[in-house]
């Protein structure tokens, strides 16, 4: 079995479990889902947070990326068609993944130990340094502000859903305006 097999295996095995554990989790303990921001829904008001969290956010990460060097991976990347449907394809599932299992389960939990400052603090060092699995890059633990931004609004509308559109469009905006140099 070719290596590229066996890890697309190993990233779906990885993927499913960390999407379908969280919902097992809850069937297990007898909890509620809602009680671990498993329930989607979006109000006007956690609308209005993405909203503003994207404009406060990627506004002025576009004008600075524009400028920075492309060796640092910086300038604007024009994929082709098929490329921007696997980056759009990609950054969704990834944000519906990641934040099921970090935001939505580990978050709880470690909110429920912890605290509300320690328990997002603590989710948000293990949400960055997980990135640095695919590409050991240190630049990947920057990952941590935007994994910020989707616990706050996990905790501020006890559910994921605010998260996973904001993580979904920060991945595609990531991917579209700055490549990470030689990834």
């Amino acid at each position: 079995m070719s290596d590229f097999i066996l890890a697309n295996i190993i990233g779906l095995v990885v993927a499913s479990f960390m999407l379908y554990f969280p919902y097992t989790w809850c069937k297990w303990k007898n909890e509620s889902e809602e009680s671990y921001g498993l329930k989607w829904f979006m109000t006007r008001q956690s609308k209005i947070d993405v909203v503003i969290a994207l404009l406060v956010t990627l506004i002025p990460l576009t004008v600075i990326v524009m400028y920075m060097p492309r060796s640092w991976g910086g300038g604007l990347k024009t994929p082709s068609l098929w490329e921007a449907f696997n980056i759009l394809g990609g950054g969704v599932a990834a944000a519906f993944i990641e934040e099921t299992f970090f935001r939505g389960w580990l978050q709880t939990l470690a909110v429920r130990k912890f605290g509300a400052f320690t328990g997002i603090i603590i989710t948000t060092a293990l949400f960055a340094s997980v990135h640095l699995i695919a590409v050991r890059k240190l630049i990947r633990l920057l990952t941590f502000f935007p994994g910020l931004i989707m616990a706050l609004l996990r905790h501020r509308n006890n559910t994921v859903m605010p998260g996973i559109i904001y993580h979904a469009v920060c991945n595609v905006w990531a991917v579209w305006f700055s490549p990470l140099p030689g990834a």
